[in-house]
């Protein structure tokens, strides 16, 4: 927490505004609005919530197709399924981590082929850092398909001095109890196109019509904010430069004391383009480099320190649950996630933490 936060939601508490809308949801989007740069956020109940409903006003439909990243969390891919449309997964690329422009390319020219347009696209801005987006942008653009950006890891992270979530269409924020900020959880929808905000908040309010009686003409969903958390994420905003600070000091701090070790590798900003909030600190593990010491062997040198680390993600093409997707790739994210490492993160580690950290790896790596 930053410190602010309670002052927002005793304000809920004191004018009586507890229930979904009110004030604090007013001046949250407004909030996020300014500091991405766009037109209009939509606040929402999570970044689920928000990557459905721009699919659903992209009019996908059941037996569609959308084109997602495969190297991401369920949740980038879930609301594909929702709708009852087809995920069409496709690989990273090694810079970034993130949705292969070439990938993407060979999946469009393939499912067209086969009579199936993408409706959209969704590249992820993963682990905070940016995609190659204006490649992705400009292939997208090419055969005129829609681009979503998956920017729930990547608040505060810019592409050309633009914040992410701001090149696309639509971008979609979350604050669930993890991210950079968080309002317990809750998420949001951004874009330049006021029109699709103002669509986004009247479906996500069960889509009520302008009249006196209760009536509906389109299906509409449960999925505003309400005014009490919208009041932590207020708070939370004044503290996101702090936080973003603190996160790349992690980076700074693991790379300073690791990166001198052959077979240890950071996802790091591929050049000066590129700002990422560096959400988690992510390195990759490689056993022919490190004398047979993997990923897992410092994985579980930390577990029996009380010390939480992660794989990275496993690729959706290989969920059970997606595995009979269509797939492109090369394998680039089947071996990031043999490799990969999330090292812990958070903003409110301490020196001490992260010398513990590191004195762990380090001595399984000498070991």
């Amino acid at each position: 927490m930053g410190g602010t936060e309670q002052k927002y939601v005793q304000q809920a508490f004191d004018t009586n505004w507890i229930a979904p809308l009110g004030p604090n949801v007013n001046g949250f989007e407004k909030d996020l609005a300014n500091y991405t740069g766009v037109k209009a956020a939509s606040a929402l109940s999570s970044g689920t919530a928000a990557l459905h409903l721009a699919m659903i006003m992209l009019g996908v439909k059941p037996g569609d197709e959308v084109i997602a990243s495969s190297f991401t969390f369920s949740a980038s891919v879930n609301p594909i399924a929702y709708l009852g449309a087809t995920p069409v997964l496709t690989d990273s690329e090694p810079d970034t981590w993130n949705m292969c422009p070439e990938m993407l390319e060979a999946a469009i020219k393939d499912r067209i082929s086969k009579g199936k347009k993408p409706k959209a696209i969704i590249p992820v801005h993963l682990y905070g850092m940016p995609a190659k987006i204006e490649q992705i942008l400009e292939v997208a653009n090419r055969y005129e398909i829609p681009v979503i950006e998956d920017a729930a890891e990547a608040l505060g992270s810019r592409y050309k001095n633009k914040s992410l979530g701001t090149f696309g269409l639509m971008g979609i924020l979350s604050f669930n109890g993890n991210k950079i900020i968080t309002t317990s959880g809750g998420g949001a929808l951004i874009s330049n196109d006021e029109k699709l905000i103002e669509k986004s908040r009247f479906l996500a309010t069960q889509a009520r019509d302008n009249a006196p009686h209760y009536q509906h003409s389109e299906i509409g969903y449960n999925y505003r904010m309400s005014n009490v958390v919208a009041g932590i994420g207020r708070g939370q905003m004044e503290a996101l430069d702090k936080h973003i600070a603190l996160r790349r000091e992690n980076f700074k701090f693991y790379k300073e004391n690791l990166s001198g070790f052959k077979g240890i590798s950071f996802l790091k900003e591929p050049n000066e383009d590129y700002f990422s909030n560096h959400w988690l600190t992510c390195i990759q593990v490689d056993p022919e480099k490190t004398n047979g010491v993997t990923r897992e062997t410092l994985r579980l040198a930390m577990e029996s320190e009380n010390i939480e680390s992660r794989p990275l993600w496993k690729p959706m093409h290989l969920q059970p649950v997606f595995k009979e997707c269509p797939f492109y790739g090369e394998g680039i994210s089947d071996a990031l996630f043999e490799k990969g490492l999330c090292l812990p993160s958070g903003s409110n580690l301490t020196a001490e933490d992260k010398f513990r950290v590191i004195k762990t790896i380090l001595k399984a790596l000498k070991q």
